[in-house]
């Protein structure tokens, strides 16, 4: 009898306590909105306590920086342009939890919009995090809202935010969704917000027992007497009130478009240069049911453009990838092969994607062989072309690039691992010092949907990502060879050649060089060296 009882006491609460007030609230907002549109008086009333605080762009920046001054602000509809946090729960859900959880989020929406701010966001907390490992949140904490955060960051409140000596963010959403990044890259001094209650290694869905944070009470609590120098918030009711608590407030406001203008890369507090994750949007409510919508297209579409690749000459596979959607563009000159030389070209590419020396086979027309560190069995198996592992043994995988240099035309990648944003990781310089012929490969590519890259995911699905895009591209510029003089037979060093091929490539697409390298890439995203033990 017990459990009867506690689904009618779950049903009582659901009927009465939830859909009932909820829908009182969805009646008493329309109602409240004909009176607003019926009342001159009230919008005026309205706007005028809004205006009461200036706009950003009233704010002088000229002494900000000393190291008393203190600055309150939230992080959504002020730091970053859009008001709802939805996407970035959403990625959450997604790239830490499954899709089961990202699909049960977006069903949610249907219904969030009769419930109040507090409950949209204990809602979406609970289907976001309720059994979702502690360590997956961390993870895409700092491997994944990163660059989204980047993207969608306001101009205007960063360079105030910038300015202030002493940084204080006080947010309402759970603050371990957005404290790594406040503090990295916005250098933030204290971030407060709303904390989740954890069950061991996992979270409940359930805020702590202080419940959600109410920014006004937390201001008051934090600096007691002393009043913060300057509030940034939006124009909302409850950023009104904690403003009223600062010696300065500033609003948001965004009917001035002036204010709404994004971060340009080149002003980045921080480069990104790594992230992960699968998705490439802003996953918003109608960008997310896109996505699902495209899924059952996309995943047939992906099985296609394999077989495809892995069945049908060249000329024929390019035809129907083509038709399929896939963007193939190629550059550069043909190459003579040299009558002299023994060995094969050795084709040096920038690393994108794992098909890098697939899409290079089939812009040339002909096979080649692909040296590779730690390719998926899966991915050995469907490969179009010949992939040989290395052992990361210099010796060892010298002798073997040398031995199939003898045999034939050879793709290297000599950064050791993907990146996906403009730049290019140091260049191994073991190939310069094997290869007679050396041709450089600029590669790029460019996706809507999928990232076809993965540093903690499965790598094995990464081509069937990259080939789920409606319109996925590659762009392959062939360089022409390297001068001999230019080479370790013309009296260069290894190293020296391997600069020369990274600054030339990074000048051909663009890019900026770096000397970061594959180690650094996994510690970042994954907390580990990216070495895969091989089982015997």
């Amino acid at each position: 009898m017990v459990f009867p009882m506690v689904l009618l006491k779950l049903a009582e609460w659901v009927l009465y306590q939830l859909l009932a007030n909820s829908c009182y609230r969805a009646a008493t907002k329309m109602r409240s909105y004909g009176f607003f549109l019926k009342n001159p008086s009230f919008k005026s009333s309205q706007l005028s306590q809004q205006n009461c605080f200036p706009s950003v762009t009233k704010c002088s920046l000229e002494g900000r920086g000393s190291a008393d001054k203190i600055l309150v602000c939230d992080i959504p509809g002020v730091l970053l342009r859009n008001k709802s946090f939805f996407p970035y729960f959403m990625l959450v859900a997604f790239e830490g939890g499954c899709i089961l959880r990202a699909f049960l989020l977006l069903l949610s929406c249907s219904f969030l919009w009769v419930l109040n701010n507090e409950l949209q966001l204990k809602v979406m907390i609970f289907i976001t995090f309720c059994g979702l490992r502690v360590k997956d949140m961390k993870s895409v904490s700092r491997a994944v809202l990163p660059k989204f955060y980047l993207e969608n960051l306001n101009l205007q409140a960063y360079e105030l935010l910038a300015s202030a000596g002493s940084k204080v963010v006080v947010t309402n959403v759970p603050k371990i969704m957005v404290e790594g990044f406040l503090k990295e890259y916005l250098s933030v001094n204290k971030v407060i917000g709303t904390e989740l209650h954890t069950l061991g290694h996992l979270f409940t869905g359930l805020v702590s027992g202080s419940g959600l944070l109410s920014k006004h009470t937390a201001v008051k609590e934090h600096f007691g007497d002393k009043k913060p120098d300057i509030g940034l918030g939006c124009s909302s009711q409850h950023d009104l009130l904690f403003l009223s608590l600062c010696k300065e407030g500033y609003v948001i406001n965004k009917e001035d478009g002036k204010i709404n203008s994004a971060m340009p890369r080149h002003k980045y507090p921080k480069p990104l240069v790594f992230h992960d994750g699968r998705l490439a949007f802003l996953p918003t409510p109608l960008a997310t049911l896109a996505m699902f919508m495209w899924l059952p297209i996309g995943i047939i579409l992906s099985i296609f453009r394999l077989f495809v690749g892995i069945f049908l000459p060249y000329n024929l596979a390019n035809f129907l990838a083509t038709l399929s959607g896939v963007r193939i563009c190629v550059k550069g000159c043909k190459l003579n092969p040299s009558k002299t030389s023994k060995k094969g070209v050795l084709y040096v590419c920038t690393h994108r994607t794992l098909l890098d020396p697939v899409f290079l086979s089939t812009s040339l027309g002909k096979p080649l062989t692909a040296v590779t560190y730690s390719l998926s069995k899966m991915s050995e198996i469907i490969a179009p072309i010949r992939t040989v592992r290395l052992t990361r043994d210099r010796k060892k995988d010298g002798e073997t690039m040398e031995r199939l240099l003898g045999e034939g035309d050879l793709v290297v990648c000599p950064e050791g691992t993907t990146c996906r944003e403009p730049y290019l990781l140091r260049f191994s310089s073991l190939f310069a010092e094997l290869a007679e012929e050396i041709v450089p490969v600029a590669m790029n590519t460019q996706v809507s949907m999928f990232y076809g890259t993965t540093a903690s995911g499965f790598k094995c699905l990464d081509p069937i990502f990259f080939l789920m895009n409606p319109r996925p591209s590659y762009h392959v510029q062939i360089l022409g060879k390297v001068p001999r003089r230019l080479t370790c037979a013309g009296g260069k060093s290894s190293c020296e050649v391997a600069n020369y091929i990274q600054k030339q490539l990074g000048l051909t697409l663009g890019f900026e060089c770096t000397n970061l390298t594959r180690k650094d890439k996994y510690l970042m995203l994954a907390g580990h060296e990216g070495i895969v033990q091989q089982t015997s």
